[in-house]
């Protein structure tokens, strides 16, 4: 047994999950947060220039194409691959539209498709188009906050689509010869997964037509909401607990301070939206509401808000910025800042992590055919699963995050690999693993065994 199993084993037995503190830099600096300048990424394209690509772009997050993909050695041949993503960009959640505003979104032609299909029959494609009429009294009173839309809230955008599109283009670019993907989808090599939320499927549809152009007609996988493993949405009264205590609880101290200190900021925002200081809504317990706002309209070249009633006085860019890096410290605070975000992350994703296990497991040992795994998730999906890894460097999952599992098998020795792309490069975390690049494998599994241990173990923590 090398040391570092060892080393992992006894911690996770004896002492819990163990956390380990991530780098210091602008995100998680709080200061900076709220006193420093711009944003910290890009916030208003979905391109980023081939110069700089890699960097933070929250409408369009980095991910594995082949001009920065690095190949490793002859001596390592991949084996499987299972990517997990972020969806890609579109509109602001309902919840997030509770203010009204003067313009509207448009989703003419890319609503979500809601028919059913057949083996027996040629049925009709089916898209929903969103409708408020008039003559409905309702829709002033409890519809969007955007007149003459013609989205559901939540819906990937046009923009959004395209997006699906180059990513699986790209996948397919880097991946489809190395794996032996041929142009149609194959289920017996391939499986593609969505949560229960329809925004997932939008962006499956584009990313399948790229990543398997000849495929019209694909039977995508989705766990029952009750115990899905991927949004996540299987029990866990654990979880719950520990994001309480640091957030809202006894050990919440920290994150109390900044939403104390951010009061001015929430002044100015709530002057030009008319949120209440005291809503019910959650506008003020983080800034979600706000960010996600703002951030959808800025990715899609529109303006920040003002308010219906003064339309001079708008939400100015200094402040839309340092929402943003609020937003990204408090994803960093949730996911890997506090002492308890380790665990957290652990019982929250814990179950992704079993079933990512298996699959790998049932690969090396030839139980399994499969070559190719696409999950198409949220950010509450893949920030947890880098906090369970504990990345050095948190940020806020953008628009089409991605992390993906590359197995590897060394031809001289046999022996398996794992190596671990984040924004298409292999991810820096703060555990003894250090740079997941051609990690041995069992080294691997005992990290994710002292984070999680067993399913058993899983249920009975998250219930505890």
């Amino acid at each position: 047994m090398s040391p570092l199993i060892l080393l992992l084993g006894i911690a996770g037995v004896s002492a819990g999950v163990v956390h380990y503190a991530p780098s210091s830099s602008n995100i998680n600096n709080l200061t900076f947060a709220l006193n420093g300048t711009g944003r910290p990424g890009i916030f208003n394209s979905s391109v980023t220039p081939d110069k700089e690509y890699g960097i933070y772009n929250w409408c369009n997050m980095p991910h594995v194409r082949t001009k920065e993909y690095k190949t490793p050695s002859r001596d390592f041949e991949l084996q499987f691959v299972e990517v997990i993503q972020r969806h890609h960009k579109r509109t602001p959640y309902s919840s997030n539209t509770f203010f009204k505003e003067n313009f509207g979104w448009n989703c003419v032609g890319s609503g979500p498709v809601a028919g059913l299909a057949s083996s027996e029959r040629v049925l009709s494609l089916l898209q929903w188009q969103a409708a408020a009429p008039p003559a409905n009294p309702f829709t002033t009173l409890v519809g969007p906050g955007f007149p003459g839309s013609t989205c559901q809230f939540p819906s990937i955008t046009t923009e959004g689509l395209v997006d699906s599109l180059t990513h699986g283009t790209d996948l397919r670019q880097v991946y489809a010869k190395r794996l032996n993907l041929h142009d149609k989808f194959d289920p017996s090599v391939a499986h593609i997964r969505v949560t229960n939320n329809v925004i997932t499927s939008q962006v499956a549809s584009g990313l399948l037509r790229g990543l398997f152009p000849a495929s019209n007609q694909v039977a995508v996988e989705v766990q029952s909401s009750s115990f899905d493993s991927l949004e996540p949405a299987y029990p866990c009264s654990r979880a719950n607990t520990l994001r309480n205590g640091f957030t809202t609880g006894n050990s919440g101290q920290v994150w109390q301070q900044h939403l104390t200190e951010a009061a001015p900021l929430y002044a100015r925002l709530d002057t030009v939206s008319g949120i209440a200081k005291d809503d019910s809504g959650g506008w003020h317990v983080s800034f979600d509401h706000y960010y996600d706002n703002m951030s959808a309209k800025q990715c899609h070249g529109k303006a920040l808000p003002c308010s219906v009633n003064d339309t001079s006085l708008c939400i100015s860019q200094a402040d839309a910025d340092t929402v943003y890096r609020l937003g990204s410290w408090e994803y960093s605070y949730l996911f890997r800042d506090a002492p308890d975000s380790a665990a957290y992350s652990a019982v929250r994703y814990g179950a992704f992590a079993l079933e990512l296990k298996s699959h790998l497991t049932d690969v090396m040992q030839g139980k399994s055919k499969l070559r190719y795994i696409h999950n198409v998730a949220h950010d509450g999906s893949v920030a947890p699963l880098l906090g369970l890894l504990q990345i050095d460097v948190m940020v806020w999952p953008g628009m089409g995050s991605e992390v993906v599992f590359e197995l590897y098998k060394n031809t001289r020795s046999k022996q398996f690999f794992i190596r671990v792309l984040w924004s298409g490069q292999p991810m820096k975390t703060s555990t003894p693993l250090g740079t997941l690049d051609m990690v041995k494998v069992e080294d691997f599994f005992a990290y994710i065994d002292s984070m999680v241990g067993s399913g058993p173990e899983l249920v009975n923590a998250c219930s505890s």
